[in-house]
């Protein structure tokens, strides 16, 4: 059975959500297979800091395991001390080789189960779930998977090989970011009682001109002084395709213009639900050593106008 999952992360057992993904972060960074391949203890101790993080997360679970109902890989806990203790028994239950078995001390407890469980004593329901151990399930598998920038944004689906060798496509969540961790049930190490779980961590890769604002992208947009005086339509980049932008007369370095629902798709949405925008900043680009710009700026009277001076300079 896993360790104590508030243990495993180092936290206090009334720890809430930011110092519980504070712990998780900090040990799955010093523990994750990348930075550990000559160390093979570190995947196995990544997957115990990682199943501890996933059920203290899950606020149901957290709140079954903090009452007693549920252990630490989240397999219902066993009633009434089974497996407890040494020593005689004067009725209850002791361990025995085939599993759980009652122990007379001269009463009847068999209305008492009869009514809790709806079986008779030894028989029927009781017996049949309570008379054996249930099997522990396989260790989760720890996964890194590298995201492009733009497929985050656009959903785009990614294709993962499993120890196996076996491949998925997997369906990225709204709001995907770094650190964004997806469950595979069943693709993880076998075991007794089945496989354990895949857990998938995504690392959104950077862009080279694209950055993210929260559900927003940003783009530093090149524009030439003649396109800044004069105004123009112009093709910009986005995570979808190309779309024409207009860039108003006179407009500086430094004004943003919006294109909407060009961002991220918002956590908790559907793929046709409304996305974030794409804010674009113009950087008017002028040319090197362009002799007839020199000579055109050197006849400009606004050369003698400060376009600082409402800073007090």
């Amino acid at each position: 059975m896993a360790a104590d999952p508030y243990t495993t992360l180092g936290v206090a057992r009334g720890a809430d959500e930011a110092a519980i993904k504070k712990a998780y972060r900090k040990l799955a960074k010093e523990l994750h297979p990348d930075r550990n391949k000559d160390n093979p203890k570190a995947a196995e101790k990544f997957s115990q800091v990682t199943q501890a993080y996933d059920l203290l997360t899950d606020k149901d679970k957290r709140a079954r395991f903090d009452r007693g109902e549920i252990d630490a890989d989240g397999n219902p806990a066993m009633p009434f001390g089974f497996g407890g203790g040494g020593g005689p028994q004067q009725g209850g239950f002791r361990s025995g080789a085939g599993g759980f078995e009652f122990t007379d001390s001269g009463g009847d407890f068999s209305d008492l189960f009869e009514g809790l469980f709806g079986g008779r004593g030894g028989q029927g329901g009781f017996a049949s779930s309570f008379g054996r151990r249930q099997q522990p399930k396989g260790a989760n598998a720890a996964y890194k998977l590298a995201v492009p920038f733009v497929d985050a944004a656009t959903l785009a689906p990614q294709r993962i090989t499993l120890a196996d060798g076996k491949t998925i496509d997997l369906k990225l969540p709204a709001g995907v970011e770094t650190g964004t961790q997806m469950r595979l049930s069943g693709k993880g190490q076998p075991g007794p009682g089945g496989a354990g779980d895949a857990i998938i961590t995504i690392e959104v890769q950077q862009h080279r001109f694209f950055t993210r604002d929260g559900d927003d992208i940003r783009l530093d947009l090149p524009i030439s002084l003649s396109e800044a005086v004069l105004g123009a339509s112009v093709r910009v980049p986005t995570a979808d395709k190309p779309v024409m932008l207009t860039i108003p007369k006179g407009s500086s370095s430094g004004k943003v213009l919006r294109l909407k629902g060009k961002g991220f798709h918002k956590k908790g949405g559907g793929p046709n639900d409304p996305r974030g925008d794409q804010l674009v900043t113009l950087m008017v680009d002028l040319p090197v050593d362009d002799d007839a710009l020199v000579e055109f700026v050197q006849g400009w009277k606004d050369k003698d106008r400060n376009p600082r001076g409402n800073m007090g300079v």
